[in-house]
């Protein structure tokens, strides 16, 4: 890639990054904030099934069942 893609990406991220320590500042409960920063970076990884398990084998696949709680418990 070019080095212009690649700051685009870069500056990308770092927005992307900056929205969701926004979002999950916004809850309050520090133990929330972990799972909704894996649920919205679920979000936009690639995958047809938008669903929590998927997400959670993607983020974690060494630790989906504990993920997927997780990300559940975020959502109530």
């Amino acid at each position: 890639m070019g080095g212009a893609v690649e700051a685009f990406l870069s500056a990308a991220a770092q927005r992307f990054r900056a929205y969701v320590e926004r979002l999950a500042h916004s809850l309050g409960h520090a133990d929330r904030r972990e799972p909704v920063r894996g649920y919205v970076t679920g979000l936009v990884l690639p995958g047809a099934r938008k669903s929590v398990e998927p997400m959670a084998a993607l983020l974690a696949p060494e630790r989906v069942r504990q993920t997927h709680h997780a990300l559940r418990q975020a959502l109530l």
